[in-house]
């Protein structure tokens, strides 16, 4: 279920499924680099201001599901125009600032995005941009991206599935919502 929370910023109520805290896993399979299992975490917040703040962090995963080392961490700003469209400011922990522009799909909390510019450190790898969808689909939130360099055209580089990530004070305040009359055994709620 997608929550609005009273102090959002009202021009971010249509980007309000992104906000939370995820966490799940992913593919990353690109040509020179290696093909791996990653685990991924990542937040959406808010402080009422008209942006939603973003921070990812990814971690390669051995065949266990253990954390073998660290991947990707990248973080940064996302807006959204009266039009639907989204804009997104990123910088990446291998030296790559990103400008993103997009457009929120009619009707659906899905988004699309793609490089406008791309800015490189001279230690980061060859980059020349990207495109990425975002979508939440039965609560969870998923996301495809797509990355190119000089040497390779664009295509598929990593993807995941993230589950929402349920905080002691959210069960908290689940609890203190619970009906009067709940039963106990809870087989009700099924009936």
């Amino acid at each position: 279920m997608i929550q609005i929370p009273s102090d959002l910023n009202p021009d971010l109520v249509p980007l309000a499924f992104l906000l939370g805290d995820w966490a799940g896993a992913g593919v990353t399979d690109f040509p020179g680099a290696e093909k791996a299992n990653f685990g991924q975490e990542v937040s959406f917040t808010h402080d009422g201001r008209d942006f939603l703040e973003y921070r990812s962090h990814t971690w390669v995963l051995d065949a266990e599901g253990n954390k073998v080392k660290p991947l990707e961490s990248e973080s940064g700003f996302w807006r959204i125009g009266k039009d639907r469209k989204v804009e997104v400011v990123m910088v990446r922990d291998d030296g790559v600032v990103e400008v993103w522009y997009g457009e929120l799909a009619d009707k659906k909390p899905q988004i699309e995005i793609a490089t406008d510019a791309v800015a490189r450190t001279a230690a980061s790898g060859p980059y020349s941009g990207g495109k990425r969808l975002y979508g939440y689909v039965k609560s969870d939130l998923m996301w495809v991206g797509e990355k190119q360099t000089p040497e390779v055209p664009l295509r598929p580089y990593m993807s995941a599935q993230l589950k929402k990530v349920i905080s002691p004070e959210d069960v908290a305040e689940m609890a203190r919502n619970l009906p009067d009359d709940a039963p106990d055994d809870g087989i009700a709620f099924f009936k």
